[in-house]
């Protein structure tokens, strides 16, 4: 988060210093640099000025925060001060990813444990299901290693991501950086923990409910920064991350406990499956959170006449969101050969980076107390799909839906990547490593 000055130097220079702290850069290097990064620097001078000027405000605390506070404490006591608080944040979602991927490579529909339990019943069978899971059987369903390492991943994202600003204070190395690569890296967490779970109680046999769940997550992580744009503090209620995080955990190890049988058990008296609860629950939660947000953005603005922070309209920042729900539903309805259906894993990824980086765009509208533009490169990979389908998928669906996976994933990564290092480097600081004075003076 903190560091020396980065030494701006043209690539044909001998040993430039990046800004994302990792040192001198070589040949390959800068053509990485030059490959992740966006032509035109994507802040204007007076966006990063009033970067400068931002302060991180909050409100609220959640049911169970106080009592995670003990252990959080403890665990940064036992993080060296050398560590940049950004490098501890990045571990904890890579880790999250990789669980998530595992569950993904597995399940890619999210139905494959179901599958293998339809075709034969009785004791025996299912003790064989649960010895192919621990000979970590690739296959018709995930071993449940799986699901414990998802489980694990989780804890160690939440746990790594409550430690991070406790250990920029710690480190005297807080900066408005740090607030926006921990935002950025909870909007990519978001929708692998949202995947991860859809496939831990096999709702990709209930595709409409998985197409809810995975997009409702999104949405209403986007409406808790919607409020914050229009209000200028971020507001966390009783029922709040933390919570949701350790009820998932807790499917999670559900999944190895019950096995398949027990998602799709009934619930008495409801006369559903077990595996709808959740969704249900999501279905109560979001209710619950959107009442809150869109009293807050109705009513709370900071700006002109109610305006947001950057005195534009509290409705503005729906268009973004609206557009991606709205393509997202229209593509999945109309497919001719049940893309969603039938590669939900896929689809939930892709538009989930576009949700992503969209989000990302208004944490940086609120830091910077500037517009949102509707216009976006992040609309490109759904574009391709709706106009493959608007001329009757003369290219083979499948095929767009990785196209536009991989374009939507690399947009998202070069836009963050730009907007770090521009900030890192107006801040003179690094993302990834503390400067060397300040964490030898908090060592002394």
């Amino acid at each position: 988060m903190s560091g020396h000055r980065s030494t701006r130097k043209r690539c044909g220079d001998s040993h430039p210093e990046s800004p994302l702290g990792f040192g001198h850069m070589s040949t390959p290097g800068c053509v990485l640099n030059k490959l992740f990064q966006l032509p035109t620097p994507p802040l204007s001078r007076h966006q990063l000025k009033r970067l400068e000027e931002h302060r991180y405000q909050s409100a609220g605390r959640s049911l169970l925060e106080p009592l995670m506070q003990g252990y959080w404490e403890w665990l940064v006591g036992r993080v060296p001060s050398w560590i940049a608080p950004n490098l501890i944040t990045i571990i904890g979602l890579s880790i999250n990813i990789c669980t998530t991927v595992l569950l993904v490579f597995y399940c890619p529909t999210a139905t494959e444990q179901q599958k293998k339990i339809e075709e034969r019943n009785g004791v025996m069978y299912f003790l064989l299901c649960i010895l192919l899971w621990l000979l970590l059987k690739k296959g018709n369903m995930a071993p449940l290693w799986a699901y414990i390492a998802c489980a694990c991943g989780l804890f160690i994202y939440q746990s790594l991501d409550a430690i991070d600003g406790k250990q920029a204070r710690r480190t005297n190395s807080s900066s408005p950086l740090g607030e926006l690569f921990d935002h950025g890296c909870d909007s990519l967490s978001t929708v692998f923990v949202v995947l991860g779970t859809c496939i831990a109680v096999q709702l990709g046999t209930n595709p409409d409910w998985m197409f809810f769940c995975c997009f409702a997550g999104t949405f209403m992580f986007y409406c808790a920064h919607w409020q914050t744009y229009v209000s200028g503090t971020l507001r966390f209620g009783i029922i709040d991350v933390t919570e949701v995080q350790i009820f998932i955990i807790i499917m999670h190890l559900l999944a190895v406990i019950g096995g398949p049988p027990f998602w799709q058990s009934m619930i008495p008296v409801l006369n559903i499956q077990m595996k709808l609860f959740p969704a249900l629950c999501t279905v109560a939660g979001t209710i619950f959170s959107c009442t809150n947000y869109f009293r807050v953005i109705f009513t709370g603005g900071v700006g002109k006449n109610g305006s947001t922070i950057a005195g534009t309209s509290v409705l503005s920042p729906f268009l973004h969101i609206g557009s991606v729900i709205t393509l997202a539903a229209m593509i999945y309805k109309k497919s001719a050969v049940q893309l969603f259906e039938k590669h939900p894993c896929l689809y939930i990824l892709t538009f989930g980076f576009v949700s992503a980086k969209i989000t990302n765009k208004l944490v940086v509208a609120h830091m910077t107390k500037s517009e949102m533009h509707l216009h976006d490169t992040a609309f490109i990979g759904p574009a391709l799909l709706f106009l493959d389908q608007y001329f009757n998928s003369f290219i083979d669906e499948y095929i767009v839906l990785w196209i536009a996976l991989v374009f939507s994933f690399f947009d998202l990564i070069r836009y963050c990547v730009s907007v770090c290092n521009q900030i890192a480097s107006h801040l003179h600081i690094h993302v990834f490593r503390i400067k060397v004075s300040t964490a030898h003076s908090n060592h002394h």
